[in-house]
């Protein structure tokens, strides 16, 4: 996998993904940027987020239930000195449909333990919790 970046002018940066798609970063104001665009540690949230949620709608159509709803919130703790490193994530899956916990339970647990690449680029403690149509799952991941 490989992609160009191209500074753009003051903490702009552009590019092509590898998939074919232009993406622009830029800093906060008060670092010399404009905010035209996400900051790359935001993008990493996304990114985590994207990666587990893909892993989790493709785990839960093999077993052959149907997601009504699926929304994520992750957060992520950085450390006070720099490099300012994300030292722990906690996700939040919201999850909707006639789904049995222990189904959803072990697609998270997939997800997290084994084929999230993002995830297991991280260095960072990763905290998973989850709810089913709207009720807050027993176990913390």
């Amino acid at each position: 996998m490989k992609s160009t970046i191209t500074w753009t002018g003051d903490m702009s940066f552009t590019g092509t993904t590898p998939s074919g798609h232009e993406l622009k970063m830029d800093a906060a104001p008060e670092v010399g940027g404009q905010n035209s665009g996400p900051r790359p540690t935001e993008l990493l949230l996304y990114s985590l987020a994207g990666c587990t949620g893909i892993d989790i709608v493709m785990i839960l159509k093999k077993m052959r239930l149907e997601l009504t709803g699926f929304s994520m919130e992750v957060e992520g703790t950085r450390a006070d000195t720099e490099p300012k490193k994300f030292t722990d994530f906690h996700i939040h899956y919201s999850l909707e449909g006639d789904l049995p916990e222990e189904k959803v339970v072990r697609a998270i647990q997939l997800s997290k333990d084994k084929y999230c690449s993002v995830s297991h680029s991280l260095s960072a403690n990763i905290v998973a919790s989850y709810s089913i149509n709207g009720v807050k799952g027993n176990q913390t991941l």
